[in-house]
């Protein structure tokens, strides 16, 4: 015990050094020194900021255990509504910081990688929405908008929709109105063929999701015959047919712990297995390959380190900062999602 007490107290006498060297030096670039544990430090500077650590679903996993909250966008956004953090931290890509800034306009929200775009978000920039939306005036579309894209683009939109309520929105959208579904392609056709309604659809995907291919998830279910086979609604129309049940990451949690299987197939981003294998530790998860391996980490995502995590919080950057014309904007559309959802 003695030596415990010890051991732990030489600990906060290093950091208190280590704290104390970087004020007076006002060096921005100083790390964790060698023996220091970077996970404490991180726990530390996130105390002395009152900040909060979310972390999406797709995060890497020494991200989601540090975090305080692991999820999807949406849901980790009003969950950090809720606390007492002066300062969001988000472990995710950039639309998911901006979506952050625009439900907490009072909270400063900084994102470890500023470069952790997407490919989804970026087959969408604002500017073609709006010259798309003239060029077709006649058509007097209700834009629907995935929350995977920009706050400009969410800003353009008529209600914002997720994976796991997109259906909803469909069916809540005024009947005498055309529908443009932005920006993913494969979601708004699944959601076609949920409702029935007809829509023009913007031509985005997600690159991830579209690498799993009718192939690669035959042979899997060929390995393991008695493992249902979960996809997300952004995969092809080829492999949501094979699929045993598609749906948002959120909903994959309760249809995985309520299913008498023993075993599933995983169709998503491969964060997202360790969030299953966290809370459903009892079954096995396997994960969805693509033609070239079963390994489909998206490159965005991953750009969010501890080392980056350290980093953003040490300086308090890099911080996401929004007009505040657009931001209440793109507030509107999620404010009308949340309404139709209650």
């Amino acid at each position: 015990m003695e030596t415990h007490v010890l051991v732990e107290g030489r600990r906060r006498e290093a950091w208190k050094f280590v704290r104390e060297s970087r004020r007076a030096r006002r060096d921005v670039s100083a790390m964790p020194v060698l023996g220091v544990d970077l996970t404490e430090e991180i726990l530390i500077l996130k105390r002395e900021r009152n900040a909060v650590i979310l972390a999406h679903n797709y995060q890497a996993r020494e991200i989601q255990e540090l975090a305080d909250f692991v999820g999807d966008s949406l849901g980790l956004s009003y969950r950090a509504a809720e606390t007492e953090a002066d300062v969001i931290v988000f472990c995710g890509v950039h639309f998911m910081a901006e979506t952050a800034k625009i439900v907490n306009p009072t909270k400063r929200v900084i994102l470890p990688d500023l470069e952790a775009g997407c490919s989804l978000s970026d087959s969408c920039p604002a500017d073609k929405l709006a010259a798309h939306l003239h060029a077709h005036a006649e058509k007097n579309y209700y834009v629907i908008a995935y929350i995977n894209c920009s706050a400009g683009v969410k800003a353009l939109s008529d209600v914002i929709c997720t994976s796991g309520n997109a259906v909803k929105m469909v069916e809540r959208a005024p009947k005498d109105r055309n529908i443009l579904f932005v920006p993913d392609e494969n979601l708004g056709a699944w959601v076609m063929e949920q409702t029935g309604r007809k829509m023009d659809l913007w031509k985005g995907h997600c690159y991830v999701h579209v690498e799993f291919t009718r192939d690669s998830i035959e042979r899997i279910r060929r390995d393991h015959p008695d493992a249902p086979v979960v996809a997300h609604p952004e995969c092809t129309f080829a492999v949501r047919l094979l699929a045993d049940e598609v749906c948002s990451t959120e909903k994959m949690i309760g249809y995985c712990r309520q299913s008498p299987a023993q075993a599933f197939v995983i169709v998503t981003e491969s964060g997202m297995l360790h969030r299953l294998r966290r809370e459903i530790p009892g079954k096995t998860f396997i994960a969805g390959p693509t033609e070239h391996c079963a390994c489909a980490d998206c490159r965005y995502m991953k750009k969010n380190t501890l080392e980056k995590l350290h980093d953003c919080l040490l300086h308090l950057a890099p911080e996401i900062v929004l007009p505040e014309a657009v931001r209440a904007r793109a507030e509107v559309p999620i404010r009308r999602m949340l309404e139709w959802s209650a």
